[in-house]
């Protein structure tokens, strides 16, 4: 599989892995941290996530404009480095986040800092394969250095979640997935039903060891500090990837290729070659953005997994299977588990199909990607019929009437297979298309469209508590078909310019 690749990927991607493992710790909690924090509902902590997952990827467009302009790509992605350090270390510290203000604050800096990381480095690998050698072997570079980036986040939401659950069984208490948005209920005088109150109970004593609890003022102030304050100590594991992720940067740097070299040589060009590039120049940008365009509808749906997807393990899904108990951020890991595993096997079947001139385009996959990631939803369309809108849930369901969590896993993994037909492709086609001067600002584009696509995520929190299940689905599964209509439409025109 790493046969006839640049010696460069590998030290690139493992720089990758360490910062990919620190960021889907914090994904696989932010939601459900910011609920039981701040008491927020889903629709407010959409609306947090939504600025955030639009903040990582908007400011990429700032990390690529510093690179090009200083020329300083290698420098850039040292600074993102320790920039994200600095924002996990201040979601780690519970006296200091005490509002969902200041919350928010260090999840931007966590976002400025993935911004000057994220492009630039993706746009070093697209380096490694501009040498005629390699460049046959672009896609399926960018298609090993996805996998890698993902071993990390196969165990991050363990992590996370262990670290949380440990805590919360040192104070005493056994982790429930319902207990945090009762607790607040019933602080706020929202729980009055006799009925809910006796379910209530029968938590508290159940995460208790089975001991009564006879004040359920102080039972719900404690637990909901022990859960929050372990949330908090997960995020401080972000730090020591992100220390690997840096130390594994400086000691491969030299042997990473410099963006700024190929686009200094690039202006060595004689007055009829200016001509003709600046034609090809503005044919490059505009299919870029095109498919820009598109991909901002895959990621409006794909990332929902970290938001209604996981509202909906919580509240839809049955996470006690007899003596085992779930967490709903486990789901998370399905996603960089399926990266993993299925990456070689899509690798070989795109490669069987290229020794038999068979094998799709780049667009053609993006848009092949668009049907599979609708497909997903169509799933979530048929388990949630017959479900209760989230708004006539007074308490929490009981599991007679929860979805099994096949449902969940299903999803995500059609979810991901479409992910491996889009995203690491994407990157491939950017960095073949995109002008050499402008190599870390196109791959911040890249990164922008999917900023615009997380900016609206909020939108299916608000579907999710405020219409029905069936319709919230429905609509992404909508997006995507429409988008894959759309992109085969343009496939010639795209296939031409990226020659």
């Amino acid at each position: 599989m790493f046969k006839n690749h640049p010696k460069g990927l590998i030290p690139a991607a493992l720089a990758n892995m360490g910062e990919r493992f620190g960021f889907y710790i914090m994904m696989a909690i932010l939601t459900l941290f910011l609920m039981s924090k701040f008491n927020l509902d889903g629709e407010e902590a959409g609306y947090y996530y939504s600025i955030f997952y639009c903040s990582i990827y908007i400011l990429a467009l700032a990390g690529g404009y510093i690179a090009d302009k200083t020329k300083q790509y290698k420098g850039t992605i040292i600074a993102g480095l320790l920039v994200m350090t600095l924002g996990y270390a201040l979601l780690a510290i519970p006296a200091l986040i005490t509002t969902k203000f200041i919350a928010l604050g260090a999840l931007l800096v966590i976002a400025f800092g993935n911004g000057l990381f994220k492009g630039n480095l993706q746009a070093v690998v697209g380096q490694l394969y501009d040498d005629p050698k390699y460049s046959s072997r672009r896609d399926a570079g960018f298609q090993i250095f996805y996998m890698f980036i993902n071993i990390g986040a196969c165990i991050a939401p363990f992590i996370a979640v262990w670290v949380r659950n440990t805590f919360v069984k040192m104070q005493g208490f056994a982790y429930n997935a319902d207990l945090p948005g009762m607790c607040h209920k019933f602080l706020g005088g929202k729980l009055t039903d006799a009925k809910d109150i006796d379910q209530f109970q029968e938590l508290a004593t159940k995460v208790s060891d089975g001991v009564a609890q006879t004040d359920l003022t102080a039972f719900a102030q404690n637990y909901l500090d022990a859960f929050n304050t372990g949330f908090h100590y997960a995020f401080s594991a972000a730090i020591v990837a992100m220390l690997i992720s840096l130390t594994i940067f400086l000691i491969s740097k030299k042997s990473l290729p410099d963006p700024a070299k190929k686009a200094t040589l690039a202006t060595v060009i004689s007055k009829e070659e200016v001509k003709q590039s600046a034609q090809e120049i503005k044919q490059r940008i505009l299919a870029l953005f095109a498919v820009f365009g598109i991909v901002i509808f895959f990621w409006f749906s794909f990332h929902q997994n970290g938001l209604t997807l996981t509202m909906f393990a919580k509240d839809y899904t049955r996470l006690s299977i007899g003596s085992l108990e779930l967490s709903a951020e486990i789901f998370q890991s399905i996603n960089p588990f399926v990266v993993v595993f299925l990456t070689p096997v899509v690798m070989w079947i795109f490669g069987a199909m290229a020794k038999r001139g068979k094998e799709p385009s780049t667009p053609k996959k993006i848009g092949i990607g668009m049907g599979i990631a609708a497909l997903a939803y169509i799933v979530m369309v048929v388990a949630s019929i017959g479900l209760p809108n989230y708004g006539d849930i007074t308490s929490s369901l009981p599991d007679a009437e929860r979805v099994t969590p096949l449902v969940l896993f299903s999803v995500y993994f059609i979810l991901t297979v479409a992910e491996l037909f889009i995203s690491p492709l994407g990157l491939a086609f950017v960095s073949k298309v995109a002008p050499a001067h402008l190599q870390g600002l196109m791959q911040g584009c890249w990164l922008g469209a999917t900023a615009v696509g997380n900016g609206a995520l909020f939108l299916g929190a608000i579907m999710y508590e405020q219409s029905s299940l069936v319709l919230t689905w429905g609509v992404f599964a909508t997006v995507c078909f429409i988008s894959m209509g759309v992109m085969f439409c343009m496939v010639k025109w795209l296939e031409k310019v990226a020659k």
